[in-house]
């Protein structure tokens, strides 16, 4: 649970680093009241990995919290959680290089990490 939110912090980090690197220190130090948005390439990539990586994150929370209240005689979510984990780390330098294919097969990997925990659950 904890190296998912360090790998939660590093998709802040990265999509930070990358729309400041591209609009500058005094847009990152202000309060952002304007409509610019950060519009190349690589913070564009930055921004939308966060993002799909904010949208199973809440799943990923609920069912390891709730593998750890039902407890997992078979290790089968603990084998799913880091499945979940180590997709997500790979998908990130494959979404900033911009691989097609590949990077949504590892996308599906994580998807059945969660699918995993979620059988564990129900089962």
């Amino acid at each position: 649970m904890g190296l998912s939110v360090l790998l939660l912090v590093v998709h802040v980090l990265l999509q930070g680093i990358m729309a400041t690197r591209e609009l500058g220190r005094e847009w990152n130090a202000g309060p952002r009241d304007g409509e610019q948005k950060p519009q190349g390439k690589l913070s564009g990539r930055a921004s939308r990995a966060s993002a799909n990586f904010r949208e199973t994150y809440p799943a990923f929370v609920a069912l390891a919290f709730g593998v750890v209240m039902a407890g997992d005689p078979s290790g089968l979510a603990i084998i799913g959680a880091w499945l979940w984990l180590i997709c997500r780390v790979v998908y990130i330098p494959l979404y900033l290089t911009g691989v097609p294919y590949i990077r949504s097969f590892v996308w599906l990997g994580s998807m059945l990490g969660l699918a995993l925990m979620f059988i564990v659950l129900m089962f």
